[in-house]
């Protein structure tokens, strides 16, 4: 697998925005999974930018499979000083079109969460 390079998306990408203050949520640790039989290998992690975007979360190219991003939401609430009930998002989905972007947005706040399939 190749890693997405300073030019170049991965093929998983994410955007994360904090519904409570209505925008974007900067300085959130992402994490990218591979289910491999039933282990989770960790193929890819990045910080969402100033636009709460992770463009470079792993490979440029992945193989059809069920893969888990993961959002320390902790570690962006304390940043915040902000108490929230869920420590961590886990997102689990199926990538069965290995030709096609895959972008997987978090719409946040301390006492929910939502996910959709983005474009």
């Amino acid at each position: 697998m190749t890693t997405a390079s300073d030019t170049e998306r991965s093929h998983v990408t994410t955007h994360v925005l904090d519904s409570t203050i209505g925008r974007p949520a900067a300085g959130v640790p992402v994490i990218l999974e591979h289910d491999d039989l039933g282990n989770w290998v960790m193929i890819g992690s990045a910080e969402t930018d100033a636009d709460g975007r992770a463009s470079r979360l792993g490979p440029v190219a992945l193989p059809v499979g069920r893969y888990r991003v993961t959002f320390d939401t902790a570690t962006y609430f304390a940043e915040q000083e902000v108490r929230a009930f869920y420590p961590e998002v886990q997102i689990i989905f199926e990538l069965s079109d290995a030709a096609a972007h895959y972008h997987v947005p978090l719409l946040l706040s301390p006492f929910a969460y939502s996910t959709y399939r983005g474009s």
